[in-house]
């Protein structure tokens, strides 16, 4: 387990404390740090805050099923995490750490005829997209998988599925560790325990414009601000007079004790709605969907377990015999289309990146890099612009209600 280069004492404790920075980054987690990252890494912005309430990648970093995939269904929503994928796939170089990332491929299960005309038309646009993605039967299905029950007599049979080779899953803490590591080399100071309770800004209508942040530490001077706080994104915004269309829900997972290998790929349905892997140390990792319910509580209602864990069981027999360990429940912020909202806001230098819902894991390397992108240059990054908080009047939606496979 590395130490965290972080620096939370000396802003303050040694003489003149520094209170002014070019950008602050509000919240510490994986999609913030890869932010603070991008921002010096590629465009050589170092004079950069990282203040997160808590601990660093203490929130929803540390509380998904860290699932990676990019065979998305919209254009708009498969250019974004392909780039986030590719990001993947080079970033153990490019930080210098190892983040377990393991393409062991990841398959969405059909169960009913619209189940399958759905996924292989979801293949059919990956495939125009560049997205490698394919349509198998039960049979091939079995042979990846060879613990899914795919007899016909179930509730929710198997009739195929959409398989992408190059998904996986990652160490969540690790990535984390690795982003600040290496924005801490280049030169971001990264704050914990430092919750931001307010927004300082100056002007009026469409003069407005961001000049820093309050916080349990004293007042933060800034020229620009990236709200990148997930759960709470819609809270924090509308301390700075920005109201966005999110709703915050509890989303649950749990993991089982400690096993030997018996599943090496991801395993998703969403029409019995759980979706499982086997972590690297032995546990089984599932999760389910958003609680019906807005809520900042960070576990859900029991019944939603109950029905993850009957539809575990039916569709992987062998695991009547395990035993759960742990649950818990992270926040997230849902859009009303199921997509993120990325970039510039009605105040000027506040910049927003929020809305991720179940998808923000598998997105932190490309949501970092294009909301460092559309920082640096007050503008949205070309694979940004679809997101802009701007579709909702405009009604430019980006809706992956389902079309994503599963609600994650």
């Amino acid at each position: 387990m590395p130490t965290l280069p972080t620096h939370p004492d000396f802003l303050w404790a040694e003489g003149e404390p520094k209170r002014h920075y070019d950008v602050v980054v509000v919240g510490g987690g994986g999609h913030g740090l890869a932010t603070a990252y991008y921002l010096a890494r590629n465009h050589g912005i170092t004079d950069v805050a990282v203040l997160e309430k808590g601990w660093l990648a203490g929130g929803n970093m540390a509380r998904n099923t860290t699932i990676i995939r990019s065979n998305y269904l919209l254009d708009a929503s498969a250019a974004i995490y392909e780039h986030s994928l590719k990001l993947w796939e080079t970033m153990a170089a490019d930080l210098d750490y190892d983040v377990l990332f393991s393409q062991r491929g990841v398959l969405n299960l059909a169960h009913s005829l619209s189940d399958v005309r759905d996924s292989k038309r979801r293949v059919f646009a990956n495939r125009l997209n560049g997205v490698d993605a394919e349509w198998l039967e039960p049979d091939e299905v079995a042979k990846i998988a060879p613990i899914i029950n795919i007899s016909a007599g179930v509730r929710y049979p198997v009739l195929g599925a959409t398989y992408q080779p190059r998904g996986g899953i990652a160490k969540h803490d690790w990535v984390a560790w690795a982003y600040a590591r290496r924005a801490a080399d280049l030169g971001v100071d990264l704050i914990q325990q430092c919750e931001v309770s307010g927004f300082d800004v100056c002007g009026s209508g469409d003069g407005r414009r961001v000049s820093g942040v309050q916080t349990n530490r004293g007042p933060i001077g800034a020229d620009r601000v990236a709200l990148v706080a997930a759960g709470h994104s819609s809270v924090l915004a509308a301390r700075a007079g920005v109201d966005l269309p999110l709703q915050s829900r509890p989303l649950q997972a749990l993991v089982s004790e400690l096993l030997e290998q018996v599943l090496d790929t991801v395993v998703m349905s969403n029409a019995v709605h759980v979706y499982v892997s086997q972590a690297h140390k032995g546990e089984l990792v599932m999760g389910a969907g958003t609680d019906a319910w807005n809520g900042y509580g960070q576990r859900g209602a029991w019944h939603v377990i109950e029905h993850q864990m009957a539809a575990a069981v039916e569709l992987f027999p062998i695991f009547a015999r395990a035993h759960v360990l742990r649950t818990w429940g992270g926040i997230v912020d849902v859009s009303p289309d199921a997509s993120p909202i990325i970039g510039l806001t009605p105040v000027e230098g506040l910049y927003v990146n929020a809305g991720w819902g179940t998808g923000g894991f598998k997105a932190t390397p490309g949501s970092g890099w294009v909301m460092a992108d559309t920082v640096a240059h007050g503008r949205p990054h070309a694979l940004a612009q679809p997101y802009a908080l701007e579709r909702f009047t405009t009604g430019a939606l980006i809706d992956e209600h389902g079309a994503a496979g599963v609600a994650h």
